[in-house]
């Protein structure tokens, strides 16, 4: 078994999206394979952590015990399966906070760096928008983009921006399950 390191973004990853944000259990959906997708990470030996920002509490439309309630279902669901989330870090602050932690900023990958004591150089950060992209650079790890949630529209972003080139050093995958498939076949 080894002992490498993958980061995961939540919404439009793991779960559904919604630009009116996951405000309630009933509201967080996982994507079609996302849950198994983890697991399969977990049984191939990687240990997986979430880096989630979450301006929702600082907006006030959902409290820390909601927050909590659903990151333990999400550890549960892949708990379920047989895998396991080691750590979900997360940004309680809105876009105007100025804090270290609110990708596109490193904070909550640089975070998980020292809680795990490893170096992000060669850790995929796999997410979905420009600022999951920004933020894995800026903290030295691998971006990898899924085509969920916002992956379309960030790829959309880069291509008007003229940031194909970019783009070209990223893998890009249809969802997590693809993606994960993926790294697990790099072993």
């Amino acid at each position: 078994m080894t002992d490498r390191l993958v980061i995961l973004d939540r919404d439009g990853v793991i779960n559904q999206d919604s630009d009116d944000y996951i405000k309630s259990l009933d509201e967080w959906i996982p994507i079609p394979g996302s849950i198994e997708a983890i697991a399969r990470l977990s049984h191939a030996g990687f240990r997986v952590a979430v880096a989630t920002n979450q301006s929702g509490l600082a907006r006030g439309l959902f409290k820390l015990e909601m927050l909590n309630a659903i990151h333990q279902r999400l550890r549960e669901r892949v708990e379920a399966e047989g895998g396991r989330i080691e750590l979900i870090a997360f940004c309680p602050h809105g876009p105007d906070d100025g804090c270290d932690c609110r990708k596109p900023r490193p904070g909550l990958l640089l975070e998980i760096a020292a809680r795990f004591d490893v170096e992000l150089a060669s850790v995929p950060f796999i997410g979905d928008s420009l600022g999951d992209i920004q933020a894995a650079r800026a903290a030295g790890a691998r971006p990898w983009l899924v085509r969920s949630g916002k992956g379309e529209r960030t790829l959309e972003r880069l291509r008007e921006q003229g940031m194909d080139n970019e783009s070209r050093d990223i893998p890009i995958y249809p969802d997590l399950n693809a993606a994960a498939t993926a790294l697990i076949d790099t072993l």
